[in-house]
Parts: C-alpha cells; structure tokens; sequence
C-alpha cells in the first residue's frame, strides 16, 4: 500500500554512495558490507526492471584549508582507508567550471543511485501485476489475511499509533535541479554542498539540512541558501529547473530501525535510513529478509527491540 501524491525523500534523494564522510573523513558505517550488497541488488533490479539504476562516478571534495588537507592525509594512512581515499585524484574538467579551491581529494568506489527512477519503475511493475494499493493506511482497520505486515513508512511512522514507541525523527532537506551551458562534470562535487551529474544533462544541488520544519513544501530561505552555495562554486551561468523538498526517516542514534512488533509478532517495521539510504537500504533488506524467512535476529545496533 502506498499513499498517492505524497512526497517521499526517495524520489528527491541523489542516491549517493559515499564509503568517506564527515569533516573528520571517516568510513560510513558497515561500510565493507554495505557497497558489494548494494551494487549486486541494485543491478540485479537493473536487470529485473529493463533500466539503469546504477551510475559508477567518482567523488572529488574539496579541502579548505591546510589542516583539511593534513587530516585527510593523515586519515588515508589508516588501516582499511586506502582503498577508497586518493590523495591525488585526476580533476578533469572540474576547474574550468568551478572556482579553485586549496585542494582537493578523490574518494573512490562511490556511486550515484537513481533512487526516484527506482521507485517509478518498480511501482508501474507493481500496478501492472496488480499488487499495489494506491491508498493511505487506515491504522483502526489494518488489512487483514495477511501472514505479515511491513511498515515501510519513512518520517511519517510519527504517525503510526501501533509503532509510537519509536523515537519520532526526520530531517527536512530542499534540493535544487539546475542546468548549464557547459559539459557536465564527469563526476560528483562536495563543496559544502553535492553537485551531482544526473543522466539528463542536469545536476542535483543540495542538501540542507533542518530538524525543526512544519511541513515537508520547499521554502524560500533554503532555495537561497542553495543558490547561494552554488554561486560560491559555479563559474559559468545556470538556470533552476525545480526546487524540491522532503523529510528524510532519521533516527537518533544513526541506525536504521528493523524488526518485529513487540505485541504483534505479524507486524514488522524497516524505517530510519536518514541521509544514506541508497547504501543501507540493501543490507537492511537482506537483514529483514532473513528474519523473515529464516529467523535470523538483526544485529542488536538496528534492531527494534532497542526502543521496545
């Protein structure tokens, strides 16, 4: 069941895969795990759906200052870094676009998921096999001849009465999507804000980041916001195609949420993937799928059972 013209983060989310974040230049979270079973689901739907899904492009950041380009030095001399860190990545035609900066570094292995496409696709397929209700949950009268049921629901679990142990996340983020003259850059940009080439011929702008929001609509405020950080890169003319908005499932501790319902052993919830969900969102299916069908517990850092 899926409710009609509401807003969810997957279809405005980038769908970055980024093994390297932060400002202290740290591996994600599972991070070994997490990138081969992602891109053999994710090709695996490619097949299934007859479309790509999967972008392979490299990641360039930019250091501010010697102290950046120190700790990323520093940080790709650890164990289990330097697979994904380079020091000296080939720019391409990053500075004839964009303004020069102190430095720059490369992470490797990094992807841009088509998440909104996915979605799309894997909807129409649902409705051609007729197994898709176009229609808000009535949570007084669950449906019923079901073995189990799976709530899937993103930020608005908050509104889930059957699941309000759950601690009540999410953070509002506005894109842009923009357009310019010149040939894309052959690969994503992290300059206090994501430049990401899209198929096309767009990029993606974004994200802010808000904790406290009425709504999930665009605002005015984080649209300059957005320009603004732009203007600070960009060094040739672009034009806003859309501004868009939603709240992404994010969860206090920065683990998804996966398991039963302590009182309704046919009710499960997978939810809280936050701002990395094209990466985790693999892993943490194979995770439920186990306790599915084989009753394998989830590891205790994402399980429910830790809200319970």
């Amino acid at each position: 069941m899926d409710a009609p013209g509401q807003t969810s983060a997957s279809s405005v989310a980038a769908g970055i895969i980024n093994p390297i974040t932060g400002r202290r230049f740290v591996k994600s979270w599972r991070v070994d795990e997490l990138l081969p079973e992602a891109l053999a689901l994710y090709r695996e739907l490619e097949e299934y759906l007859g479309t790509p899904i999967w972008y392979d492009l490299p990641l360039l950041r930019t250091l501010f200052n010697r102290g950046d380009q120190n700790d990323w030095l520093a940080r790709s001399g650890d164990d289990g870094y330097e697979k994904y860190m380079d020091d000296d990545p080939p720019l391409g035609q990053l500075p004839r676009l964009t303004e020069p900066a102190f430095a720059y570094a490369g992470v490797r292995h990094t992807a841009r998921v088509d998440v909104g496409h996915l979605v799309a696709c894997y909807r129409k397929f649902l409705i051609r096999e007729g197994r898709l209700l176009a229609e808000e949950v009535d949570y007084t009268h669950l449906p019923t001849g079901y073995d189990r049921i799976i709530f899937c629901e993103g930020w608005r679990s908050r509104f889930n009465p059957h699941f309000s142990f759950l601690p009540p996340g999410g953070s509002k983020g506005e894109v842009l999507i923009v357009k310019t003259e010149a040939p894309l850059l052959n690969s994503m940009f992290k300059h206090r804000v994501f430049l990401v080439p899209r198929s096309d011929g767009t990029y993606w702008i974004g994200a802010t980041n808000q904790n406290q929001f009425r709504d999930d609509s665009p605002t005015p405020s984080a649209r300059q916001f957005l320009l603004d950080r732009l203007s600070e890169v960009l060094t040739v003319p672009f034009e806003i195609l859309e501004h868009q908005a939603a709240v992404r499932p994010t969860v206090r501790d920065r683990r998804m949420i996966i398991g039963q319902h302590p009182a309704h052993p046919e009710w499960y919830v997978f939810n809280g993937l936050g701002t990395k969900g094209a990466s985790l969102a693999p892993l943490g299916s194979r995770w439920l799928l186990n306790l599915l069908e084989t009753g394998i517990p989830v590891p205790d850092e994402v399980s429910v059972d830790r809200f319970a």
